[in-house]
């Protein structure tokens, strides 16, 4: 507004002048605040006395498995986690004890916050984990063997892994566990139907293989990252997935659409699931 008005109209500048230098005191008189996601872990079961506590030496352990898993699945969003090997960036995703959550005991997880320095905040991969993990329970109780898969087909079965070996220690002592966070909630029902979600993401109920073929790519979705691929003598069209490590998906329109080729492609296969394609490098295609 005061780039509109002249110089000269000294009285009209005036007004605006003491405006903004009002707007600007009142700016800086306000405390910067952070705004800090909080996620909730509850117990039920034997190690649990109502709401009045939970015994240490399981709430130790399960509190740190839980946080295992969490930094797991964030490095594997971040396509850094390997089949072997520290977690990678397991410091930046790390959650905070903060309380007690209240009901059934647990904890207050405080998540990682932002720069506040930078510009741009990224946003903590320990978000997208708790959202994933919470997603992961929800559907090892009440999914199917598809949805699942489509789910640690996107973390990476070494992610999965954690996560069980959390749920399976809270099936050793008879306890199961509730998450919530940015209020939407998931608790298993019992005991039992914790135990038969822990089996279910079992490492031996996950197949994970590389399989070759030859065939055509019938065509690719970039922004997708999705293909089509034909083998040779068979009709069926096999359906999958650009990775990430292929930054231009559309290469493969470019360079190898309808071309006769050797494709290999990881599988990942949970339970009696369909199998989940991957083509993950171009040096798996070959003339």
């Amino acid at each position: 507004m005061l780039a509109e008005i002249p110089e000269e109209n000294v009285i009209d500048r005036l007004g605006l002048e003491s405006r903004l230098e009002e707007a600007r005191s009142l700016i800086a008189s306000v405390p910067e605040e952070v705004i800090v996601n909080k996620a909730r872990l509850t117990f039920r079961g034997p190690p649990v006395v109502g709401s009045h506590g939970i015994v240490a030496d399981f709430a130790a352990v399960a509190a740190g498995s839980f946080a295992k898993a969490v930094t797991a699945v964030a490095a594997s969003i971040s396509d850094n986690l390997r089949d072997k090997g520290p977690i990678p960036n397991r410091q930046e995703n790390q959650l905070l004890i903060t309380g007690t959550a209240i009901g059934s005991f647990g904890f207050e997880f405080e998540l990682p916050n932002p720069d506040n320095n930078e510009i741009f905040p990224v946003r903590s991969k320990a978000e997208d984990a708790l959202q994933k993990i919470k997603e992961l329970f929800r559907l090892a109780a009440n999914g199917t063997d598809d949805e699942v898969a489509e789910l640690i087909d996107e973390i990476h079965p070494r992610a999965v892994k954690n996560a069980a070996e959390f749920l399976e220690y809270l099936a050793e002592n008879g306890a199961w566990c509730g998450v919530e966070f940015k209020d939407e909630y998931f608790r298993f029902s019992n005991i039992d139907q914790l135990r038969f979600s822990a089996d279910r993401l079992k490492e031996d109920n996950i197949d994970e293989r590389d399989e070759s073929y030859r065939g055509e790519f019938q065509g690719v979705l970039p922004k997708g990252r999705a293909f089509e691929f034909k083998k040779s003598g068979d009709k069926n069209i096999i359906k999958g997935k650009v990775g990430v490590k292929i930054d231009d998906a559309d290469v493969l329109n470019r360079k190898f659409l309808h071309q006769a080729v050797n494709a290999e492609f990881h599988v990942i296969q949970f339970g009696k699931g369909q199998p989940r394609y991957t083509l993950e490098s171009l040096d798996n295609i070959s003339a």
